[in-house]
């Protein structure tokens, strides 16, 4: 079983063991991600506020920021924690993302109604698919999403490398033809990794995984879920600077 989040990779659920009665179901890993998403819109209405009354942020993002990547590290190597790092994650990142959101706003106003309404709408659309079998997970799907989710990571990385030395890379993070559509497919690639987290959660429950990997499932979709967010953010942003 493949796929492109990093939090639900191959290995995962080898070495859980069967956890019998007390295993891990599909219906209590949609209660945990709805308690994860409860979280960040808490937390991330705090430094909303912040914002809104006039204190500088950046400290809260940058902070939190570091805060959710070591979390989500320790989360990723030691499975059993989750259910005490999954919700720590869900704040950092409600942190993080309630700034970011109040300085697109600010710029672009109603942007993060439109975004988070896409990425709901994504989410359930995706998931319909899922359920209906409108898209399957088959083996060449999650090769090709694995390898496009690679591939931005890369160019990611590099944008960020290249910044530290004053370079700047052109075309794909600005508002023309060329952003905008790599800012598309960025999105696509993004709410395709929702099918393949779906298929990994269900197999996990199918293989009877403990239940605390109803946190670790939650958690590694809730990781998805803010990437789909932050791009839809993105691309709305270009397309109003237009």
């Amino acid at each position: 079983m493949r796929t492109a989040n990093p939090a639900l990779n191959t290995k995962t659920f080898s070495n859980t063991g069967f956890a019998g009665a007390d295993a891990m179901t599909i219906n209590g890993t949609v209660q945990k991600t709805a308690a994860l998403l409860f979280l960040v819109v808490c937390s991330g209405t705090y430094t909303w506020h912040l914002y809104t009354t006039g204190v500088n942020v950046s400290g809260w993002m940058i902070g939190s920021l570091i805060a959710g990547l070591i979390l989500a590290l320790i989360t990723i190597f030691k499975t059993q924690a989750a259910p005490i790092t999954a919700p720590l994650y869900a704040v950092a990142e409600g942190l993080f993302l309630g700034a970011l959101s109040a300085i697109f706003e600010a710029k672009y106003k109603g942007i993060v109604v439109s975004a988070a309404g896409l990425t709901i709408g994504t989410l359930f659309a995706l998931l319909f698919a899922y359920r209906t079998g409108l898209i399957k997970a088959t083996q060449n799907f999650r090769l090709g999403v694995f390898a496009a989710t690679g591939g931005i990571a890369i160019v990611y990385l590099a944008t960020i490398i290249l910044g530290l030395f004053g370079i700047k890379v052109p075309y794909i993070h600005e508002s023309g033809l060329i952003g905008i559509g790599f800012s598309l497919f960025v999105v696509v690639i993004a709410a395709l990794n929702l099918v393949l987290d779906f298929d990994f959660i269900e197999s996990g429950a199918d293989s009877g995984a403990p239940r605390y990997m109803e946190w670790y499932a939650a958690f590694g979709l809730l990781v998805t879920l803010i990437w789909l967010y932050v791009e839809m953010l993105r691309l709305l942003s270009k397309l109003r600077s237009r």
